[in-house]
């Protein structure tokens, strides 16, 4: 650990990165022994006051710093109040520098998920067709467990759920979901999908029924989601192609969420999010 009066020498934006380095890796030793020892305790604290002298933080993160100070006082060295008092000085001292985490490299208390406490409707599945983003399918897998999904498929060019940021953003969802990828587009070319052997076989999968998350649909109050269907969300880009377009107007059609700002449209793994929420709530009220 660098000493407080090393840091204090250094340049101001020199300063604030090796300080948020330091509030960072404390978090993360927090986050796994869930306190923090007597002597770093009094070593935060020590740099908390030296950034408190800095008199160029904005009033709020100025207040915010200067809040926060009572929780390294020992023998305050455990407790939730700890945890947000680290996480605060740390995202304080990354926003001073221009930087700012992203979502995947936030920290998550340890542990692994209960398959056993999963409670999926066995009609609802999804395909993923064609997302870029890991970002993007790591969200999906995590709001696709949330609501109940029982499997998701994903297309042959859809980004990797098992990517480092896909993982991380789905918080272990892909461990615990079903989850396939095609060998071939089952729109274009359904008999070398059908080769598939799985669980779930391609067959099942080309059986559908099908609806499609996309513009120009039935708005969303006014859908009826199906007891079993694949809900079909497509390419951040070019949204779902013209072929699982063509067999879901074919089939249950497609639904569309309403917006009323100027942008018009929402990131897919927020649509799908959205869409996921009405057709569980619509299921279980069919089971009231």
């Amino acid at each position: 650990m660098i000493p407080p009066y090393k840091l204090a020498k250094l340049s101001r934006s020199q300063r604030l990165r090796k300080a948020a380095k330091v509030f960072g890796e404390a978090e993360h030793r927090f986050a796994a022994a869930g306190q923090l020892g007597t002597k770093e305790a009094e070593y935060l604290g020590e740099i908390l006051d030296l950034l408190a002298a800095d008199g160029e933080f904005l009033p709020a993160a100025a207040a915010a710093l200067k809040s926060v100070r009572q929780s390294f006082t020992p023998p305050c060295t455990e407790g939730k109040e700890i945890r947000r008092s680290l996480n605060t000085v740390y995202h304080l001292l990354l926003a001073e520098t221009g930087r700012y985490q992203a979502d995947w490299d936030f920290i998550e208390a340890p542990g692994i998920l209960d398959p056993s406490k999963r409670h999926p409707f066995p009609g609802m599945q999804v395909y993923l067709e064609d997302i870029r983003s890991p970002f993007n399918v790591g969200s999906m897998f995590r709001a696709a467990e949330s609501f109940g999904a029982a499997k998701v498929w994903i297309s042959p060019l859809c980004a990797d759920p098992r990517h480092k940021r896909a993982e991380r953003t789905a918080m272990g969802c892909v461990d615990i979901l079903p989850w396939e990828r095609l060998t071939g587009d089952p729109f274009a070319d359904p008999g070398k999908a059908a080769g598939q052997q799985s669980d779930y076989s391609a067959i099942s999968f080309l059986a559908g029924p099908f609806f499609a998350l996309e513009t120009g649909g039935t708005p969303l109050k006014d859908f009826t989601f199906p007891p079993q269907g694949i809900l079909i969300a497509g390419s951040e880009e070019l949204g779902v192609s013209p072929g699982a377009l063509a067999a879901a107007d074919a089939s249950l059609g497609r639904v569309t969420i309403p917006t009323y700002g100027a942008k018009g449209s929402l990131n897919v793994s927020v649509a799908f999010g959205i869409v996921l929420q009405a057709w569980a709530a619509g299921l279980l009220s069919q089971t009231v």
